[in-house]
């Protein structure tokens, strides 16, 4: 199991040397074979199976890792025990991948160059990566001419500015003042991500003791699986530290007093705006039962103002500014496939095209993408007033509740969104249903980050990945054997309640 899932690992990180975007100057690219492989379609294909054939690879030990710890042997019969085997294939999983180049996204070139920007005494906020190369005034795109740093960066962000908050920024910065180098940089972002990956593995096993779950396979589901494995550690997303401080937030919120929880939650946003989201939950843990309305909108403007004030603040301190609040609206400037909202408004906008009406390109688009954002922002205000108070499960499902609107309606929908709401959902007491269909959608999300939007319109890579996750999907899922397999995992995932009540001393010990 350890093992398979490590080969896995190593598949992936040798795989992704040949798909990955890497500077041209990158000294790995005048290495014979790998710089053969990527000059050539069939090898750049070959690369793309080796990592999909990796992906699966890790999905199937994940799924045996849950079994085992779900079902318990002689290894894992104490929940401490389990939620220790789980940390360590985390690690085990984790490291070939963590000198990685960013896969499945250039993201993490953009995060560098960001980085690079603001030691330099350039604000990201105001500047795109575009003004670190001096020479973009050639012919030739400044993406191709411009420094190392910049090479690798998506040419769609070259004159963008960042909506991420000054944290990232910040420890960018730090770095970029000891080195240039883009890959030392891009490694010292996964690093910064991999804290996220710490806090989830310390919060997660005491989330789930709130509702007596079983804190090994709560961790299991959120850490080791593959969606975090390809889109958290391999993908290098801010999403992962984000997500780290708000399961933390709400842990520190109840340990620790909510003004501690909110200073994290401020923390969470000041790395991507969603990590805010913690706060309803923070509210409602931190009110008595039975909370007055009154009550709950006092709590409501402390807990914002506490967060809100840490976040602005740490543009104060930090040097960097707020100037990302004017950038929010910069990943509006895609569509997504993800993104409902999207596809729906525009549904509505070739409607009207077609029935002749005048209505502009965009009109439904934007308009249904409002209501969505509109519609989540009430989901958050209905929960926080209305949802049971001094309840510590409540909250735990009250920040999935929170989290899940946003994802589904927001404008935008990349697959690393999702990171969201794993240690939210699956720390609570789900049907078996919902529990086997988090695991599936987890195995599916994994298999298919190669294939997101960075491919850029490579049919043939896009024709490739999705019949090679045509092929592992009934192997992993939907043959008979796959299901038994399946059913074997959730059944002991998503006992009777009487057992999980029976089960909760158990569960809350392994916390300490």
């Amino acid at each position: 199991m350890i093992a398979r899932g490590t080969l896995g690992s190593l598949l992936v990180l040798v795989g992704g040397l040949v798909t990955a975007t890497l500077p041209p100057s990158t000294p790995a690219l005048r290495l014979g074979m790998l710089g053969a492989m990527r000059a050539h379609e069939i090898g750049r294909m070959t690369g793309l199976v080796v990592v999909l054939v990796g992906l699966g690879l890790l999905a199937n030990a994940w799924l045996r890792l849950c079994r085992t710890v779900a079902v318990g042997d002689r290894e894992t019969a104490d929940p401490a025990e389990g939620v220790a085997l789980v940390r360590f294939a985390t690690v085990v999983w984790s490291a070939p991948l963590l000198l990685a180049p960013p896969l499945f996204s250039r993201d993490g070139w953009s995060y560098a160059a960001q980085g690079k920007l603001a030691e330099v005494g350039l604000s990201p906020y105001e500047w795109g990566p575009g003004a670190l190369a001096p020479d973009t005034f050639l012919p030739l795109p400044g993406w191709l001419t411009g420094p190392p740093i910049v090479q690798a960066v998506d040419p769609m962000w070259w004159d963008t500015a960042t909506p991420y908050g000054p944290v990232p920024v910040f420890l960018g910065a730090v770095v970029a003042s000891i080195t240039g180098n883009p890959w030392i940089l891009v490694v010292a972002h996964r690093g910064f991500a991999l804290v996220g990956l710490v806090l989830l593995a310390w919060a997660v096993p005491r989330l789930a003791a709130w509702s007596g779950a079983n804190p090994a396979v709560a961790t299991a589901l959120v850490v080791a699986s593959p969606l975090m494995m390809a889109n958290g550690v391999a993908g290098l997303h801010n999403d992962l530290l984000m997500v780290g401080l708000m399961a933390a937030a709400l842990v520190v919120a109840v340990e620790r007093g909510w003004a501690w929880g909110a200073l994290l939650a401020g923390l969470a946003a000041g790395v991507k705006v969603p990590g805010g989201l913690v706060a309803v939950g923070i509210v409602l843990v931190s009110l008595p039962l039975g909370a007055s309305l009154g009550e709950r909108v006092r709590r409501l403007g402390s807990v914002a103002a506490v967060s809100v004030g840490g976040l602005l603040g740490l543009g104060v301190v930090t040097g960097i500014g707020n100037g990302w609040l004017r950038a929010l609206t910069v990943p509006g400037e895609v569509n997504t496939p993800l993104s409902a909202t999207t596809l729906v408004g525009g549904v509505l906008d070739w409607v009207a095209l077609h029935l002749g009406l005048d209505t502009g390109p965009a009109l439904f688009r934007d308009l249904v993408r409002a209501l969505g954002l509109l519609a989540a922002t009430g989901t958050g205000a209905w929960v926080a007033l209305r949802w049971r108070t001094g309840s510590r499960r409540t909250a735990v499902a009250a920040v999935a509740a929170v989290g899940a609107a946003f994802v589904l309606l927001s404008p935008v929908v990349h697959l690393w969104y999702f990171l969201l709401l794993p240690p939210f959902l699956a720390t609570q007491r789900l049907p078996r249903h919902a529990t086997g269909a988090l695991v599936a959608v987890s195995v599916l999300l994994g298999l298919v980050a190669p294939l997101d939007s960075s491919l850029h319109g490579a049919y043939y890579a896009i024709v490739l990945g999705c019949m090679t996750v045509a092929l592992l999907l009934p192997v992993l899922l939907l043959t008979a054997p796959a299901r038994e397999r399946l059913a074997r995992i959730v059944a002991p995932l998503a006992p009777p309640l009487a057992d999980l009540e029976d089960r909760g001393t158990s569960a809350a010990a392994a916390t300490r």
